[in-house]
């Protein structure tokens, strides 16, 4: 998550601006490896041990490490090991910023002492993505925005941005959100959660950015905008928030549900209840993600 949230820490305090992050990480591309891929390589694990995580990753909250090691799949120094070898992305970014000139040495080490001095980051921190280093950042960004979440707010915002890196792809940065009172839709989708706590939550981008989207989440090629396409951005939002209210119970004991996944069809969406939109950057394009509060 360090990459994502120093693009985000470059923009809101005035170092780039978003056209010129959006060609950086274009740039940048997709050169991050997969701690799966890195232990297939290191004769660690097999595809199909990988395959098993990655399983249960979609009904459990938890990192690709953490699993392999309760799996009984990789030891905790193989793990370690294999974080060690994966390139820290952040860095990546700041050398594409350097090549085009849009930052020179000096600014990025300065800019690089005060990110790791905003977000008490030590140097093994820089390396391994610690949980604490990360929930660290994560607020910092919640401050950043100005926004006001309860306890489950944090949580579902957490976990959808680990949602993004781990069904999606790590190549994106989070936009600060903001409040809004409507929203023009193109391809989206919702999904309510009911209970003590309840929202609606919206999935919204354009056909390109949709079918770029879905070929990613389903591992497979799409060519154009159609009903398997809405189908996966329904199936990602339903994942999305069934590991939610399992992370609620787990946290808590309060037991909420989901109803089923909705396509949006309306021009503008108006809000009377507060909602936050969360602009998500992606090197494919623009992922609007919007919570619309019903009870907190």
């Amino acid at each position: 998550m360090y990459t994502q949230f120093f693009g985000n820490y470059l923009i809101s305090n005035g170092y780039i601006t978003q056209e010129q992050l959006f060609s950086a990480m274009r740039r940048q591309g997709t050169k991050h490896m997969k701690l799966g891929t890195l232990a297939i390589h290191a004769g660690y694990m097999t595809a199909s041990e990988v395959d098993d995580i990655i399983i249960h990753q979609t009904h459990e909250d938890r990192k690709f490490g953490e699993l392999a090691i309760e799996l009984g799949y990789l030891t905790n120094d193989q793990v370690i090991e294999l974080l060690k070898a994966q390139s820290p992305d952040f860095l990546l970014l700041g050398q594409v910023l350097l090549d085009d000139g849009i930052l020179t040495n000096s600014d990025f080490e300065n800019i690089l002492a005060d990110y790791r001095s905003q977000n008490e980051m030590m140097d093994l921190d820089m390396i391994i993505e610690s949980q604490e280093a990360i929930s660290r950042l994560f607020e910092n960004f919640l401050i950043t925005s100005e926004t006001p979440m309860s306890r489950n707010g944090r949580m579902f915002i957490e976990l959808l941005f680990n949602n993004f890196v781990r069904f999606v792809g790590d190549d994106y940065t989070p936009i600060t959100i903001e409040e809004i009172k409507e929203f023009p839709p193109e391809c989206c989708v919702k999904q309510q959660v009911f209970g003590e706590y309840s929202i609606i939550s919206y999935l919204s981008m354009s056909e390109e950015t949709a079918i770029e989207f879905a070929s990613r989440y389903v591992e497979d090629q799409f060519e154009e905008y159609d009903e398997y396409v809405q189908a996966s951005l329904e199936d990602f939002l339903n994942l999305q928030n069934g590991l939610f209210i399992v992370n609620v119970s787990n946290d808590s004991s309060t037991e909420l549900t989901i109803g089923a996944p909705e396509h949006v069809n309306e021009p503008i969406i108006s809000f009377e209840r507060t909602t936050y939109h969360i602009p998500i950057l992606y090197t494919f394009g623009m992922v609007h993600f919007l919570m619309e509060i019903i009870k907190n």
